[in-house]
Formats: C-alpha cells, sequence, structure tokens
C-alpha cells in the first residue's frame, strides 16, 4: 500500500479509517484486517451467496417494523420480547442508554470500549474511570470496583464482559455477586458484546438475571457474533419496564432490511453459527502461542475474539501500525486513544491460521529490522518507568475523573468531589495514572523519565507512605485503593504489586473455576439515601424473587433444536 494511505488514520475521527476509505485509497483491494472484532467463519459463503441473489429485494423495499424483527429473534432465543429492544448497533441503544437512564454519574473501568465514557461525556454527565492495572494484566477487582464505586457516590455501574481491548474475563457467580451489591444504584449494565466467544464457563451469560432485576441492562450484539458489523445490529435484555422505556425511544423502522434478512435465516444455520464460535476459541489459542514467542511481546489472556498486546520496550504503536499497513497491508487496531491505554498496545483480531503467520511475519520484520527499512525497537532495554496510560489523557482524567476541561474549572471551585488521591501530584508527572511523559514517544522517553523526575520525585515518596496509613481506617480504605492501583509507575518491579488490601472476593480471576458457593461480596453501605424516582429503590433481587442464593442459575430453555442452536449465553451443545 502506498504510503499515503495512513494519512487516513489522522484525518478520521474515529481510531481507524472505514475498509471502505481504505480500498478507495490503495489499489482497489482492501489489506488483512486484523483491526474490527467480527466473526471471520460467518456468515458461511452460502449465506452470503443467498443474500447476494436477493441483493435487489432487500436494498429497495422497506423492513418489517423492528416488532417483527424483535420477535422473530426472541424465537430463537426464547426470551420474552417485552424484554428485548434492538438497536441499530449497540452503539444506538448505548446513546438512549445514557439519554434516558443516566442522570447524573457512570462508572466505567478503563480501559475499555470508548463509546461507555465518551458517550456521558458527551451528554455533560460525570464519568468516574476505575484504572485496569497492567502489572495486573488488566484484570479488573470487583471488589475494590464497588469500594470505589460507593466513594465516588456513582450511579450507575457499567462491566464490559469480556472487556474491550484486553478481553479479561468475569465468572457469572462473580457478576451476579456484583449486581445484588449495587441493587441500590440507578442502573448496572453489563455489556455482553464478544460473550459468545468465551469458553472459561459454559453459560457465563446473566441475562436470565437481568430480567428478574429492576436496574440491569444486559447489552449484546449481532454485527460482533455474526461478522456483519457493516448491518448495525444489537439487543439489550432488561426487565419489561426498563427494555419498555428503551424500546419506546426507537424509531419504528430503526433497523434494515439486511439485518430483517439476516435474523431470518439464523434458524436454518445455528449448527454453522456454533461451529464457527468454535473455530475462533481454537484459533485464538494458536495466534496467542504465535504472538508470545515474538521476543518482548506481551500477551494478556483474551476470552473475546481478540487479543491485546504489549509492543517492545521503544516501539511505537503508531509506527508499528504505519508500516504494517504500508509494507505488508495489514491493519491492526492501535490504543493510543482508549483511555487506560497508550500507543504500545495494540488489539489484534482472532483471525485464520494463514493470515496470523502473515501478521507474525510483518511484525518480525516491523519489530526487528528484517526488512530495508530497519527496526521499530531500536533496543531491547531491561526495563523502563512505562506505565499504562497516554501523560496528558491521564493526568485530564485524573483531575477531573472524566469531566473534561469543563471539569478542571469545575474542580477548581470544589464544585466536583475528586479522589482522595487526585490532590497529590506525587502520583506521577501527570498527576494521574502514573506515566512518564515518554507515553507516546519510542526511544527517548525512557531515558528522560529520570529528568522528569525531579519534578514528582518528592510526591512519589509520601504516596507509599499514606496507603498504609488510611489502611487501618474503613472508610478512606475505599478511596485510596483505586488511586493506588494506578501505582505501577514501577511497573516492572514487582515490589509495588502487593495490592495490600484486597477483599477476599478480589480480582474475579479471568480463569479460575467458579467456587461451588462463594461468600457474598462485602460492600460498604451507600453513602446516603438514593434520590426521589430512582427506579431501583425499593426493588427485589432475584435471589428474592426465586427464594434462592442468588447464584443458582434458572435452567436454560436452550435455543429451537438444541442439536443445532447453541443456549441462550450463546455457548454451545453443538460447538464440540
Amino acid at each position: 500500500m502506498p504510503d499515503n494511505v495512513t494519512s487516513l488514520f489522522r484525518s478520521t475521527a474515529a481510531h481507524s479509517p472505514s475498509m471502505a476509505a481504505l480500498t478507495r485509497e490503495s489499489d482497489g483491494a482492501g489489506p488483512v484486517d486484523f483491526c474490527i472484532p467480527c466473526n471471520p467463519y460467518f456468515p458461511t459463503p452460502a449465506m452470503f451467496e443467498e443474500m447476494a441473489a436477493r441483493l435487489r429485494d432487500i436494498i429497495t423495499y422497506y423492513p418489517s417494523s423492528a416488532d417483527t424483527i424483535t420477535a422473530e429473534l426472541c424465537g430463537l432465543l426464547q426470551l420474552p420480547p417485552q424484554c428485548v429492544a434492538m438497536g441499530n448497533g449497540s452503539t444506538e441503544l448505548i446513546t438512549w442508554i445514557d439519554h434516558l437512564l443516566v442522570r447524573e454519574s457512570l462508572a466505567v473501568p478503563v480501559p475499555t470500549f470508548g463509546r461507555w465514557t465518551d458517550q456521558p461525556m458527551e451528554t455533560g454527565k460525570r464519568v468516574d474511570m476505575f484504572p485496569l492495572q497492567e502489572s495486573s494484566g488488566f484484570a479488573l477487582d470487583l471488589a475494590q470496583y464497588a469500594e470505589f464505586i460507593r466513594a465516588r457516590g456513582t450511579r450507575v455501574a457499567v462491566i464490559c464482559n469480556p472487556n474491550n481491548p484486553d478481553g479479561g474475563f468475569l465468572h457469572k457467580h462473580a457478576v451476579v455477586q456484583f449486581m445484588d451489591a449495587m441493587a441500590d444504584l440507578d442502573l448496572v449494565v453489563i455489556d455482553e458484546s464478544f460473550l459468545e466467544f468465551a469458553d472459561a464457563e459454559n453459560e457465563p451469560s446473566v441475562v436470565q438475571e437481568a430480567m428478574l432485576r429492576p436496574n440491569v441492562i444486559v447489552l449484546r450484539s449481532l454485527g460482533k457474533n455474526f461478522g456483519l458489523h457493516g448491518i448495525r445490529f444489537g439487543y439489550l435484555v432488561a426487565n419489561p419496564a426498563l427494555a419498555g422505556r428503551v424500546r419506546f425511544m426507537l424509531p419504528k423502522w430503526n433497523l434494515n432490511s439486511f439485518a430483517e434478512h439476516v435474523v431470518f435465516m439464523l434458524k436454518e444455520h445455528g449448527a454453522e453459527y456454533a461451529q464457527s464460535l468454535h473455530q475462533v476459541r481454537r484459533d485464538r489459542m494458536d495466534m496467542s502461542g504465535q504472538l508470545s514467542s515474538l521476543p518482548g511481546l506481551t500477551v494478556y489472556p483474551s476470552q473475546g475474539n481478540f487479543l491485546f498486546v504489549r509492543l517492545p520496550v521503544g516501539a511505537e504503536g503508531t509506527v508499528v501500525r504505519d508500516r504494517l499497513l504500508t509494507e505488508h497491508r495489514i491493519l491492526v487496531r492501535e490504543c493510543g486513544n482508549k483511555i487506560g491505554s497508550s500507543s504500545r498496545f495494540l488489539r489484534l483480531v482472532v483471525r485464520p491460521q494463514v493470515d496470523v503467520r502473515r501478521l507474525v511475519t510483518g511484525l518480525e520484520q516491523v519489530l526487528y529490522g528484517t526488512s530495508r527499512r530497519g527496526a521499530a525497537v531500536p533496543e531491547q532495554a531491561t526495563g523502563t518507568a512505562y506505565s499504562s496510560g497516554t501523560a496528558a489523557v491521564d493526568r485530564l482524567v485524573t483531575q477531573t475523573n472524566g469531566a473534561g476541561t469543563r471539569g478542571l474549572a469545575q474542580a477548581a471551585g470544589a464544585g466536583m468531589p475528586l479522589p482522595a488521591a487526585a490532590s497529590a501530584p506525587a502520583v506521577g508527572p501527570g498527576g494521574g495514572m502514573p506515566v512518564p511523559a515518554a507515553a507516546g514517544l519510542p526511544q527517548p522517553e525512557p531515558q528522560p523519565v529520570p529528568q522528569e523526575a525531579p519534578r514528582p520525585q518528592p510526591a512519589p515518596q509520601p504516596v507509599p507512605q499514606p496507603v498504609p496509613v488510611p489502611q487501618p481506617a474503613p472508610q478512606p480504605v475505599s478511596v485510596p485503593q483505586p488511586q493506588q492501583l494506578p501505582q505501577p509507575a514501577a511497573y516492572p518491579e514487582p515490589a509495588p504489586q502487593p495490592a495490600p488490601a484486597a477483599p477476599p472476593l478480589a480480582p474475579a480471576a479471568a480463569f479460575a473455576a467458579p467456587a461451588p458457593a462463594p461468600a457474598p461480596m462485602q460492600v460498604p453501605p451507600a453513602t446516603g439515601p438514593t434520590p426521589p424516582g430512582v427506579p431501583a429503590r425499593g426493588g427485589l433481587t432475584a435471589a428474592q424473587v426465586r427464594g434462592t442464593d442468588g447464584l443458582s442459575m434458572a435452567p436454560a430453555t436452550g435455543w429451537p433444536g438444541a442439536q443445532s442452536w447453541p443456549d441462550a449465553a450463546g455457548m454451545g451443545q453443538a460447538a464440540g
């Protein structure tokens, strides 16, 4: 591809130019796509041929109403239609969730899917960002996240399971405990857009639990699972009141004719869909092994259809991305614009082995200099003060906790509460998640860290000392803990990592087998009464409705033709 193609990255508002734009600027053939996370095995070639044969009718006529298409989908999922709302992609549903159900504040772990941070900020909400730590593999500790929510007084909580971009996974029993602990919030959203690619648990979805709760929404994707991002369709599951509130606001024809055609095709192709999920899981293991063999490249465990990788010391993600595209016709997702990440990280979509071998060859040439343009990594250093997050972004996030430049003014006037540690500029040069000024530069910055040290040096010393002090006190523990998590300024050093006071429930480790009867999550009570009008106030939990411990899953009803369709969680009887 010509070098000028990479200029498209700087002229788009999205993280990457569209495949159509890349194709127009090249010789008419797009690159091998490791950027857009969709299923490469579904629909099948026969399904595409069928759609092509009916293309004229599909694009000529209006689709049926959204109610008709939703009813067909619910017949496959065996979900009550009144508990489901279908949208023109998950982004449309996130937009309406924000407008209708997020009144003042929203908490979300970062890095994550960008619309969960950007959408509420665009409408003036406070976004409380809980940083996931590179030192712990970006695993989400639900107990610490719950304490963070209590300390901030956040009214809406979001979890992405698996998380995008790292693929971190939470077992179902831990998510159910979290929902019970957050029963007094306005809303809890569990984004399961990539859950059907997970294989760490047989039935990981909480859709059945969501329908019984007054304040829980589960978001699901169809475009990602079916490999059809261009069609734009997804759905949410909630109790009838919540689902109906969103559904009432959606346009009557918000779903297009392609979406209708695919939904009505699915009942005939359940076996192929289940097999496609099985193949993606096998490819993920193979791809992870091949990438892990590259010197200096770190691959994080994932249950999505993508892998989150950290480039070797000295490699700059935008340079690697541009050279892979221009020299090897390979498109990758560089994560420098994700809050809580940096340009040293790439998200790579799982693809067939033949494409992965091409990717590995391209990375070897770009990273280690086996091409005429030399290596992107000047030398293999033994250590670095690098930590996740871009300095400028992290400074803004920590000082305003997501409120942006307007939040700086509010903070100055004490109009918005900040985390206790936010006032301690000693955390790092940016005052936020500890990131050297080198976050965006490949070579010079690991060395300049000592130069910047004089400025934050006095402060970093006090930070480790206050951490033990608040620990005996019950209240300060919750606030310092999330702020202490960003301390991997010394990421390469093992010493700062012991996460001093993680509650017993702690990280809900990604791949550990769930305990048969886990103890209920211990979370401090709400800091004050729920404001009038909060829909969750006084609601019953699923445990109270069922008279159970709240952890037992209702028997899955399965999909029509259980021999072909997977169960409602997307895992398959037929996936073997």
